[in-house]
């Protein structure tokens, strides 16, 4: 499964502050963190939502790039701080993320062409959140008509399905899953993402829950997740998951990372 690492998000307050006093340190010592436990991309959010967005975007990627080696998931509905932090990538990066609002989807998926980056597409419009999991697939099937339509093929797609708090909607992992069920067999090449840690959010010890619904999202379809790899026990899970679910060739990663000693943190 692809790992993009979430916790360069200038919503936590410890990177807000980071951002703010350009703390390079506290950066680079999260992105080497998540690399380390696996991440193959790094999510860099600035978070600041304001005329700042830009510069604090930029700055965040020249910092984590001077850290590590991977590509990064640049996350922001600012079609303006994006363009400038695609001028200043090393790599290909992916783009976080389109959705169903006419503004966003009009200045965000030009530079999705442009720059022939993936993309994450939002199961959200103008309309507020979806309630269903019929409502979440009737804005997918918009998005995919019209990144198809500018020559973007569904395996360039990550389509998150907009993972919700249990703490607030009992059912949330249920539609989550379901809809995750129904865009893998409506769009079989497109790839499935989401905010792991969305689901527990305003829950006490939230590992558990996080842990328990990645079994059943890789169950339901997903290939990738926004998540934070250095989670302990989280690593477990998901290979030992893999392995159950047929997606570990005779167990070898489960196997090497048992003798590594990666399963000992629980």
């Amino acid at each position: 499964m692809l790992i993009i690492g979430e916790k360069i998000n200038g919503t936590r307050k410890q990177v807000g502050d980071a951002i703010g006093q350009r703390d390079g340190g506290l950066i680079a010592s999260l992105a080497h963190e998540q690399v380390e436990a696996g991440a193959d991309y790094l999510d860099v959010n600035a978070g600041t939502g304001s005329e700042r967005e830009a510069d604090d975007l930029v700055w965040l990627v020249q910092t984590v790039q001077q850290a590590v080696d991977v590509p990064l998931c640049l996350d922001s509905p600012n079609a303006a701080a994006l363009e400038l932090a695609l001028k200043a990538v090393d790599r290909q990066p992916m783009i976080n993320s389109i959705s169903g609002e006419p503004e966003r989807l009009a200045h965000v998926l030009p530079l999705v062409v442009e720059y022939q980056c993936p993309v994450i597409a939002l199961a959200l419009d103008g309309s507020g959140v979806p309630k269903t999991v019929d409502d979440r697939l009737n804005i997918i099937a918009r998005l995919v008509a019209a990144t198809r339509a500018a020559g973007i093929a569904d395996d360039r797609l990550y389509i998150d399905p907009l993972i919700m708090a249990i703490s607030t909607a009992d059912n949330a992992g249920l539609v989550a899953c379901e809809s995750m069920r129904r865009i893998h067999r409506q769009y079989p090449d497109a790839h499935l993402t989401g905010g792991l840690s969305n689901l527990s959010f305003g829950s006490p010890m939230r590992k558990y829950i996080n842990q328990a619904f990645l079994v059943l999202a890789l169950d339901a379809g997903m290939d990738a997740a926004i998540m934070d790899p250095s989670s302990p026990g989280i690593t477990p899970f998901l290979l030992a998951a893999e392995a159950v679910l047929g997606r570990d060739r005779f167990c070898n990663k489960y196997n090497r990372a048992y003798r590594s000693g990666k399963l000992s943190s629980v």
